[in-house]
C-alpha cells in the first residue's frame, strides 16, 4: 500500500483528500490511499511518522511552520518562504517543500494587469509567506495587514481610502469566511474598492466568500483559491513521485 495524507487541525472538510482519492481512482492506482491526519497539536506528528507505508504528506493550517523542526531537509524555496506544505519521504529522510507558491503564482498570473503594482496581504500565517514570496518574485510591492500593530505592516483600522485605492491587489490569507462561517469577512472599507481592484481569496469553500462577493459588487475582478489548490496538489504529486 502507498499511503499519502494531510496534516492539519479540524480538517474534515479537506480538499486534498477528495482530490487525491479521485486522482488515484482515475489513474487506476488501487494500491494508493489518501487520508486526513487531524492533529490537535504538532507533537502528535511523531505517532503519524511511525506508521507504515507513508509515501508523502501535505500540510495545512496551522502546521506549515510548526512542522519544520520535524524534517531532515528543506527545499531552497521552502527555506526562503519559511513554510512547508508538502513532505517528501525518501531514503535520506523527510524533505519539506512549498508548492503553495507555485500554485498561487500559476493561478494569479492570468488575472494580473499592468496597474496591479501594489498589494495588501491579509493575514500573516504560513500561506501568506508563500504569497509574499510570489509577489516579490513578480515585482509587486506588498504589505501585510494584521489585527495587531507591527513594523512594516498595516492594521485593518489604518486602511483608509488612499491605501485602499493604491493597493489594487488584495489577497485574503485569513480563514475568515470559510464554511460554515460564511458571513465572516476581513474588516475592510469595501466602499473604497472599485473596477481597478483584483480580489483573490485563498479560501475555496464557499466558492464565493463574503470578501469576494463584496468586491464583485463594487466591480472588482475576483478569484477564489481552487485553482491554486489544484496546481499545488499536482506539484506535490510530482514531488512525491520523484522521491
Amino acid at each position: 500500500m502507498n499511503r499519502f495524507g494531510l496534516l492539519g487541525k479540524n480538517i474534515s472538510y479537506s480538499f486534498s483528500q477528495g482530490y487525491f482519492t479521485q486522482k488515484f481512482k482515475a489513474l487506476g492506482l488501487n494500491d494508493h490511499s489518501y487520508e486526513n491526519f487531524d492533529l490537535q497539536k504538532i507533537e502528535e506528528l511523531k505517532n503519524v511518522l511511525t506508521q507504515d507505508n507513508l509515501r508523502g504528506l501535505n500540510v495545512t493550517i496551522p502546521y506549515k511552520q510548526e512542522v519544520i523542526p520535524y524534517l531532515d531537509e528543506l527545499d531552497s524555496k521552502a527555506e526562503k518562504i519559511g513554510a512547508v506544505n508538502t513532505i517528501q519521504f525518501s531514503k535520506k529522510g523527510l524533505k519539506g517543500f512549498n508548492t503553495d507558491a507555485y500554485g498561487f503564482k500559476k493561478s494569479l498570473e492570468p488575472f494580473l494587469k499592468p496597474h496591479h503594482t501594489h498589494a495588501l496581504i491579509l493575514g500573516t500565517g504560513g500561506a501568506s509567506k508563500a504569497v509574499r514570496f510570489v509577489l516579490d518574485e513578480l515585482g509587486i510591492a506588498n504589505t501585510y495587514v494584521s489585527r495587531s500593530k507591527k513594523d512594516g505592516q498595516y492594521t485593518y483600522g489604518e486602511l483608509d481610502k488612499d491605501i485602499m485605492e493604491k493597493n489594487t491587489l488584495i489577497i485574503n490569507c485569513t480563514p475568515l469566511g470559510t464554511y460554515p462561517n460564511i458571513e465572516d469577512k476581513p474588516a475592510l472599507h469595501y466602499q473604497h474598492i472599485g473596477p481597478q481592484h483584483l480580489l483573490y481569496d485563498l479560501i475555496y469553500n464557499p466558492e464565493k466568500t463574503s470578501f469576494l462577493a463584496y468586491g464583485e459588487a463594487k466591480g472588482a475582478t475576483i478569484s477564489n483559491g481552487l485553482k491554486m489548490l489544484e496546481q499545488q496538489a499536482e506539484k506535490a504529486w510530482e514531488i512525491w513521485n520523484n522521491a
